[in-house]
C-alpha cells in the first residue's frame, strides 16, 4: 500500500513558476513509476509528465515540454514537479499517482492516486 500525498499548490499568475510535491509512504517507493495528472473544470483528468522508478527516463504531454521538470528523490520518498511559465490553460487539480509495473501512463495504467492539489493561473 502506498500513500501519497501532493502540496504546492497555489494561486499564481501567467507566466510565473510553482513547485509541487508528492510524498509517498512505504518501504518500495523506489520501485514504483510516478505520474503527475491534472484534471481542469469539465475535463477529463490528463497525464502531464512521468518518471520511471530509477529516474532515468521520464516523459512529457508536448504541452509540458520544455516548462515543467519531474524529479524524484527516492531517499526522501518525494516526486516533484516544477512548472515553470505557466499558462492558464495550466489551471487545474494536479494529482500524483504511482505504478508498479507496466508501461502506460494512462488513469487505468495508476495504482495509487494522491488527493490532489489546485494549481490556479490568472491572466
Amino acid at each position: 500500500q502506498v500513500q501519497l500525498v501532493e502540496s504546492g499548490g497555489g494561486l499564481v499568475e501567467a507566466g510565473g513558476s510553482l513547485r509541487l510535491s508528492c510524498a509517498a509512504s512505504g518501504r518500495t517507493f523506489s520501485s514504483y513509476s510516478m505520474g503527475w495528472f491534472r484534471q481542469a473544470p469539465g475535463k477529463e483528468r490528463e497525464f502531464v509528465v512521468g518518471i520511471a522508478w530509477s529516474g532515468r527516463l521520464s516523459y512529457y504531454r508536448n504541452s509540458a515540454k520544455g516548462r515543467f521538470t519531474i524529479s524524484r528523490d527516492n531517499a526522501k520518498n518525494t516526486v516533484y514537479l516544477q512548472m515553470n511559465s505557466l499558462e492558464p490553460e495550466d489551471t487545474a487539480v494536479y494529482y500524483c499517482a504511482a505504478r508498479l509495473y507496466g508501461s502506460l501512463w494512462s488513469d487505468e495504467s495508476m495504482t495509487y492516486w494522491g488527493k490532489g492539489t489546485q494549481v490556479t493561473v490568472s491572466s
